[in-house]
């Protein structure tokens, strides 16, 4: 079992290692009540810690063959057959410190790493061929989900008993928010440090392989959400090992991950390894990369770019499709666009101008980021049903034009003509458009049942590919708030400081800034699961359920084309009418009223029928109009 780090700041490196006093456990099984962690990974360490010199490899690596001579002389049995706990001493200097590539922290972010073997991992998916029989994630139906508040015991093995929900839903891919190793029990995974590392509150690596088999089993996805744009505050050492940060750039978490300065390689490296890890050694069908355009790069050939080659050539090896999902604000095709023509070959991106659209469209809010989606103050759609039009039909609103929010031009335009739509993801909500919100609110807190159906129609329909926010889909009544649980009381108070001032400089009263250290903060952020049968939240959930289920019969497999949509809008009379008509295909319009009163929407098209209403003894369709009632959608086809 040899260990490696990269050190090239030291001149002497040492491992200090151990053996746990339990050996023999069940690696990552959770207590039969799913209270914490196994008790096993709690213990103090068993064995009096030892410490041998590491060998020098050149270019800054080192390298520990396992325990040495005189150690086995003494009884113990050789690092190939045990599970080690061990840290690395650099120069002496103490505490010791975790393993950068660490792919288990049992104790701890502050802790002794422990030695983990994903070929003791037992898979049943051997005949997997990747989300959708093969096709990949772009066109499936997303569900964005994070493990410590999905369920009330917050832990992977919890996870996988609702996981039929999901198959029942239609969902096609679980994207799973961060589990990388953090500071303290719960949070909401940004500020991990072990990158490698599976957060063993949720169950360790073993849990989350459990889960991923589990849901490919059931014919699901799994997408990972990865962060290589920073580490968090508490636990971070890879400044100690070596250049993994340069003050040549900034990010709004302080100097940037080096991707284009000296040593540059070996943390681009350490970044491309991460990745592949996943998807390889986890079985991972996707990755969800946060925030990109946070990774500073201006090597000739991004970071990006070289990702996207490399789990390309992976997936050609593993005969599986592999996706790479970018978060970026950039509002730049060049993301999605193949290596092989320039650009930076993610699969898709995030595009948070149709959340934007669609929020300001259903709830009238239009302050900060909101504004320029409200339309009007000079800009050429002259209010928010304008603006949701041109977002989809043109992909972005922001492609080229001057943003407000930013005091600049932003973005570029999509070729509606050529882009395969589905590179786009499309949303109602995200847990940062909900979590960020001062109480974590979400949109049905915000409007009536039937606003939210009329939104959900526009994305899950559209040839974009659509992601629900969990507990979306039958409108939960808990709200999904900003929690942490840092173990280093100085950074918890920073965080309550800064969060309470964020509000306040927008009028807000501190007072109600719920505390993120607070146990009850993440505890109101559970979804109830006992609301999805009571009536109210049954309907929304059957409108989800049908309007996948319609998705899949009308949209089918395959690229699509923004160039095939047409939204006529009406802002006096508050209807929408958005029409998908490729050629050759079932052609749909989601119709809606978003006035009070009922209303007569004309279709784009004579005949058709009615194939979904919110309200469907008040629809009606007369030759060339639809009549709805006020707050209310209906999709016909042709």
């Amino acid at each position: 079992m040899p260990i490696e780090v990269w050190a090239p700041k030291a001149e002497h490196v040492e491992i200090e290692w151990s053996v746990p006093e339990s050996t023999n456990r069940s690696l990552g099984v959770q207590p039969a009540d799913g209270a914490g962690v196994p008790e096993s990974t709690n213990r103090s360490l068993g064995v009096q810690p030892r410490r041998e010199s590491m060998t020098a490899l050149g270019d800054g690596w080192w390298r520990w063959d396992g325990p040495s001579t005189a150690s086995e002389s003494e009884g113990t049995p050789t690092a190939s057959d045990l599970v080690l706990d061990y840290a690395f001493v650099l120069d002496g200097a103490e505490p010791p410190v975790p393993d950068p590539r660490s792919a288990w922290q049992p104790h701890g972010v502050h802790a002794p790493s422990r030695t983990f073997d994903p070929a003791t991992l037992t898979w049943t998916d051997g005949d997997w061929r990747g989300p959708r029989d093969g096709q990949g994630v772009l066109g499936g139906v997303v569900y964005e989900l994070h493990i410590g508040t999905f369920t009330a015991r917050g832990t992977f093995d919890a996870a996988i008993e609702r996981l039929d929900h999901l198959v029942d839903l239609g969902v096609d891919v679980v994207n799973v928010m961060p589990i990388a190793a953090f500071d303290g029990r719960w949070g909401w995974g940004y500020d991990g440090v072990g990158l490698y590392a599976v957060h063993d509150p949720y169950g360790g690596p073993a849990a989350f392989a459990r889960f991923v088999d589990a849901c490919h089993a059931r014919g699901l996805g799994v997408c990972l959400d990865v962060v290589h744009n920073h580490l968090g505050a508490s636990g971070n050492y890879l400044a100690r090992f070596g250049p993994y940060f340069t003050t040549a750039h900034s990010t709004p978490w302080g100097p940037a991950v080096n991707l284009d300065q000296d040593h540059a390689d070996h943390v681009r490296g350490f970044i491309v390894d991460n990745a592949l890890r996943w998807l390889r050694d986890f079985h991972v069908d996707a990755l969800r990369l946060d925030a990109v355009h946070e990774l500073r790069d201006a090597s000739p050939r991004h970071l990006l770019a070289d990702l996207s080659d490399a789990v390309a050539a992976l997936a050609e090896h593993l005969a599986r499709p592999l996706d790479l999902i970018a978060e970026s604000d950039l509002n730049d095709v060049d993301m999605i666009t193949p290596t092989a023509q320039g650009g930076r070959g993610m699969s898709a991106q995030w595009d948070d101008d149709i959340h934007h659209a669609l929020h300001v469209t259903l709830t009238g809010e239009s302050h900060g980021y909101y504004t320029d989606f409200a339309g009007g103050a000079g800009r050429d759609e002259a209010g928010p049903l304008a603006v949701l039009a041109k977002v989809l039909t043109c992909g972005f609103l922001h492609d080229g034009s001057h943003s407000s929010f930013r005091g600049r031009p932003w973005g570029q335009p999509v070729d509606t003509e050529h882009v395969d739509a589905r590179r786009l993801l499309g949303y109602l909500q995200t847990h940062d458009q909900v979590g960020n919100r001062m109480t974590g609110d979400r949109i049905s807190a915000v409007v009536p049942p039937g606003l939210q159906a009329a939104g959900a129609a526009l994305y899950l329909l559209a040839p974009t590919t659509p992601m629900i926010f969990m507990g979306e889909e039958w409108g939960a009544s808990t709200p999904w708030q900003y929690f942490t649980s840092f173990t280093d009381e100085a950074l918890a108070d920073a965080v309550r400081a800064g969060r309470r001032a964020e509000f306040a400089s927008h009028g807000w009263s501190t007072a109600d800034v719920p505390d993120p250290q607070s146990p009850a903060t993440r505890e109101a952020s559970v979804l109830a699961w006992g609301e999805v049968d009571e009536a109210g939240h049954r309907r929304l959930l059957d409108w989800y359920r049908a309007c996948i289920a319609l998705r899949r019969r009308v949209i089918g497999a395959g690229p699509t084309r923004l160039a095939d949509v047409r939204v006529d809008v009406d802002e006096a009379a508050r209807t929408v009418v958005t029409l998908h008509a490729p050629a050759g295909r079932t052609a749909s319009a989601v119709v809606l009223n978003l006035a009070d009163d009922p209303a007569d929407v004309p279709l784009p098209r004579s005949g058709g029928r009615v194939a979904l209403a919110w309200d469907p003894e008040g629809t009606t369709l007369t030759t060339d109009a639809v009549r709805l009632p006020g707050g209310s959608a209906a999709v016909v086809l042709w």
